[in-house]
């Protein structure tokens, strides 16, 4: 009974109309492209597709030999969407976060200034560095 289901399955599959997913984008030639990379574990990679795909990135390995490494990379990449849209998009990502910046990604709300001025006052007036906190078990 098993074999029978794998074999229907298997059926559907081979006999499955995929010429709406494969267009012509799919054998886009690849126009160039480089990788290269450092001993020291830096690198840098690029491609261009004959149908406008261009993706670059590049990377610096950070305190290599201490507990903590980190990576930083930078990069971007460039495609037209289906619809049309050109879409730009460049990031960096080291120990701070990734960070990608676009004209297509949306933006948050603005903070109110009732906030902003809120955490201008707690940077300006920190609490004394001689408040000591009492444990819930000695306030019972």
């Amino acid at each position: 009974m098993k074999f029978l289901v794998v074999l229907a399955v298997a059926v559907a599959c081979a006999s499955a109309d995929v010429s709406h997913v494969v267009k012509d984008d799919f054998h886009a030639p690849i126009e160039s492209s480089s990788f290269d990379i450092e001993p020291q574990g830096d690198f840098k990679y690029s491609f261009k597709t004959g149908n406008g795909i261009y993706a670059e990135e590049s990377g610096v390995l950070k305190n290599a030999n201490s507990d903590y490494p980190s990576l930083d990379v930078s990069g971007g990449f460039k495609y037209t969407s289906p619809e049309g849209q050109a879409i730009e998009l460049s990031y960096v990502a080291d120990e701070n976060g990734y960070r990608p910046q676009g004209s297509h990604l949306p933006v948050g709300p603005e903070i109110p200034a009732a906030i902003i001025r809120s955490l201008e006052y707690i940077a300006a007036h920190p609490p004394p560095a001689e408040v000591v906190r009492a444990s819930p078990a000695k306030l019972g």
